[in-house]
């Protein structure tokens, strides 16, 4: 059995704190790690092209244009599975795309969201190999991005540091990332997101897309070109709105990117700037379980309908009896303001030694906001604490609603410092990584007057209770030092470790009324924990038995530092009392994994009639995983509005064992078919306390995650004009933690068309083209994504959203 948790000034001042103007500052820099390599000789030619175009002369139209079939990309330098995808290839699946989303047609990967282009952060869903988006590491351009988790407090998503259309490349290493990585969360592998470097050749790129449910999506980029010593820049922005499809929502934002580089004899630096505002309306959840006799496909919000939102309810603010759970609120969305900059320099030192420096800040103030019934989910209990024998409709404004918020901010710096220097047959490099980072969380509750009903597209001001306040100081150190020794001309063998070192300390400068969360909590802990594991080792190998195949091997030991956030998930300053957090801080240990690779990758050229290249890889992959920590959920209802502080209880092992098989077959230079099989088994070890009873967990396999899944993309040029169709099965996923409920599999397809658009080109348009694309091709229906939070007898499913179309028109001038 295992143990139930119930419910400083080291840091070096090289960073000033404050936030950033639209200015980057000037700093040394960290190097970008090497990008993926092609893998297929029949097509290097076309395969060249791609990154050329970012840093060459021709455009990246051109170059986009040049490659007749997409082209799934396999480091063959790295010791562990690595595969890539390329800005053409992720803009072709819809052009906008969340590089996260992208993912998808890759081996290994489980991606689901509710709007097709993978912007909607709450309801996302992420696993690989198993392991959870929030067990995964995150980079953009080496600058960290933290764990994802929707409740921000310690990065911000790909496509809020980027925007897709300025991304260059998007690599996965789906068993275990570089030990330079960024992260305190990469358990099971990495992310690494990179934006594409200012061409050199002066562009102005115009992009717009229309399309289903009033989508509008505008990109406007605009290129200096090389503007003499080394020196081209880049400027770019976004407009993006569509509604919501079941529900008058409207997603969307406006985004701006910046880049600098210039590039010398003795170095090259590098300025970014980000800046995001977006607005993503939020999608209730179905309740799933025996007791709910209503279980609709979709849970759409009343907005802006006011007076059928006054009527739903009864004179004391009760939804319909008939609807249980699955009732409606009147509005949900989640409001992101986010800056992130980084200056970076690699100095060459000498022809061999290289030293990159960089730093980075980012700046988050971002809300989630509930608009709901007053009279559900124990709300009554709630306000009675802060309003005793008061008239609770009349309080909040008598409309029967109450907006609630989770208001959060991010204000984190860091610096990441690498020495890379080759001698001999060695290669070593060692580095340091070291972030400040302060966010605070704040749940409040607003009035929604009836006579003046506010809007999800702005923020509530004049709170009637702050139910909490978490303040939480971060600071982690992470070191890594590795050596790549080339035994021989065709054997590498790479062995190096990681320390990982956090200081948090958490604090409550509100604390809740008595009653006011749940499990009767009379104080959210406060305190600082620290935790230090300082070796986390890593050895692999890579042998090219020819120039066309190559086999890897890799073990590494990796470690999730405790989640640092208050008044929620999976943190041990969201514990019911100071003593669970004390007991928690005494006897706890951060979750640890170790995963074994081995691999083959292969390309060869072939003679068999339309076949004429072959490419692909094999990964086969065990997991050991120790001290999984498993929130369990403090109300019956999973996503309870009301909330409270959840059982945070070591669940004990995790074993996983599985297989990739990924490949493409290339018929010439007019069709491709890619194919990517994979097998995942991953299985509690142990049973667990919940705190009450005992959970026969064991032997059960890990919900929300399938065994079976496969994916294609079929690719065919004729004449100018490229068709490209995908296809997405994803397998039964258990529901529950004992595995005694399940969602079905599904098979979803997309399509999408392009070519160019001659009759438009002249002196000054050039390569002018379009897109189509079709998501949900066959307009399936079902369960997309489940959340699960019980241990039997309940979970939330999101629906698959139906066929939608969308056109991109695309000029350079």
């Amino acid at each position: 059995m295992r143990k139930v948790y119930i419910s400083s000034n080291w840091y070096p001042r090289l960073i000033m704190n404050k936030k950033l103007s639209a200015v980057c500052f000037a700093a040394l820099s960290f190097p970008m790690l090497a990008m993926a390599a092609n893998v297929a000789a029949a097509v290097a030619d076309m395969a060249a092209d791609a990154p050329a175009a970012a840093a060459g002369h021709a455009t990246e139209a051109e170059a986009a244009a040049a490659a007749p079939v997409a082209t799934i990309e396999i480091a063959t330098r790295k010791t562990r599975s690595s595969v890539a995808l390329t800005k053409g290839d992720m803009q072709k699946i819809l052009p906008g795309i969340n590089p996260l989303k992208a993912l998808e047609t890759l081996p290994g990967v489980s991606f689901q969201t509710a709007d097709p282009w993978g912007n909607n952060e709450q309801n996302l869903s992420l696993f690989v190999h198993g392991f959870s988006g929030q067990q995964l590491g995150y980079t953009m351009d080496g600058v960290p991005l933290g764990d994802q988790q929707y409740g921000n407090y310690n990065g911000l998503s790909p496509q809020r540091a980027v925007i897709s259309e300025n991304v260059g490349s998007v690599i996965l290493s789906s068993g275990a990332g570089d030990l330079s990585t960024a992260s305190t969360s990469n358990l099971g592998g990495t992310i690494e997101t990179y934006s594409s470097d200012p061409q050199r050749s002066r562009n102005l790129a115009v992009q717009q897309t229309v399309g289903s449910h009033s989508t509008s999506r505008t990109f406007l980029r605009y290129d200096t070109g090389d503007f003499g010593n080394g020196n081209s820049a880049y400027i770019s922005a976004i407009h993006h709105e569509q509604k919501a499809w079941d529900f008058n929502g409207r997603q969307g934002g406006d985004q701006i990117n910046a880049k600098y580089i210039n590039q010398g004899n003795a170095g090259k630096l590098t300025l970014y700037f980000n800046y995001s505002d977006k607005i993503e309306p939020n999608e209730d959840a179905t309740v799933r379980s025996a007791s709910e006799k209503f279980q609709p496909y979709t849970r759409p919000f009343t907005y802006p309908d006011f007076k059928a939102a006054l009527a739903y309810l009864s004179p004391a603010g009760a939804t319909p009896a008939a609807e249980g759970n699955n009732y409606r609120n009147y509005y949900s969305d989640a409001q992101r303001k986010d800056y992130l900059t980084y200056a970076k320099y690699d100095l060459n030192l000498n022809e061999s030694t290289t030293w990159s420096n960089q730093i980075y800040y980012h700046n988050d103030d971002g809300v989630g906001v509930v608009a709901g019934p007053i009279g559900v989910a124990g709300l009554p209990g709630l306000f009675a604490v802060y309003f005793p024998g008061q008239n609770l409709k009349q309080v909040f404004g008598n409309s029967g609603y109450a907006t609630r918020t989770t208001e959060y901010a991010i204000n984190r710096n860091g610096w990441l410092s690498t020495l890379t220097s080759e001698f001999g047959n060695h290669k070593l490099q060692g580095g340091l990584w070291l972030e400040h980072n302060r966010s605070s969380a704040y749940r409040r509750w607003y009035a929604l007057d009836v006579n003046n009903p506010s809007s999800p597209y702005d923020r509530p001001s004049n709170p009637l209770i702050t139910q909490y306040g978490s303040e939480i100081d971060n600071k982690v150190a992470q070191l890594h030092l590795q050596d790549e020794w080339r035994v021989r001309s065709d054997l590498a063998v790479q062995a190096g470790f990681k320390s990982s070192l956090q200081f948090a300390d958490g604090q409550f400068p509100v604390q809740p009324a008595k009653g006011a969360i749940a499990n009767g909590s009379l104080a959210l802990p406060v305190g600082e924990i620290i935790t230090k594991k300082w070796f986390l080792p890593q050895l692999g190998a890579r042998w090219d038995i020819t120039p066309q195949d190559q086999m890897f091997v890799n073990v590494q030991k990796n470690m999730r530092q405790f989640v640092t956030y208050g008044g929620g998930g999976a943190s041990p300053w969201s514990l019911a009392s100071q003593a669970a957090f004390d007991l928690f801080k005494s006897s706890a240990k951060p979750e640890t994994s170790i995963t074994y690779e081995l691999g083959l990758r292969t390309s060869h050229q072939l003679d068999l009639g339309p076949l004429k290249a072959i490419d692909g890889q094999v990964n086969i992959y065990h997991v050991d995983f120790k001290d999984r920590l498993l929130t369990i959920s403090p109300t019956p209802v999973i996503t309870s509005i009301i909330g409270g502080n959840p059982v945070l209880a070591n669940v004990g092992g995790v074993k996983t064992d599985g297989i990739d098989i990924s490949g493409t077959l290339h018929f010439g230079r007019m069709f491709s078919f890619y194919d990517a099989l994979s097998f995942n088994r991953s299985t509690y070890s142990d049973n667990y306390n919940n705190g009450k009873d005992v959970v026969p967990t064991s032997g059960k396999s890990v919900p929300g995650s399938p065994e079976w899944m496969n994916k294609f993309v079929a690719t065919m040029t004729v004449a100018d004009t490229e068709f490209q169709l995908i296809g997405d099965y994803v397998g039964k996923r258990y529901a529950t933690y004992t595995n005694d409920l399940d969602v079905p599999s599904y098979f979803l397809m997309s399509l999408g068309v392009s070519g160019k658009l001659p009759m438009l080109n002249n002196s000054w348009i050039k390569n002018a083209r379009y897109r189509l694309n079709v998501s949900n091709l066959a307009n399936r229906e079902g369960s997309l994504n489940v959340v699960v939070g019980a241990a039997s007898g309940t979970y939330n499913t999101y629906p698959i959203a139906p066929r939608q179309g969308f056109l991109t028109l695309m000029a350079d001038f």
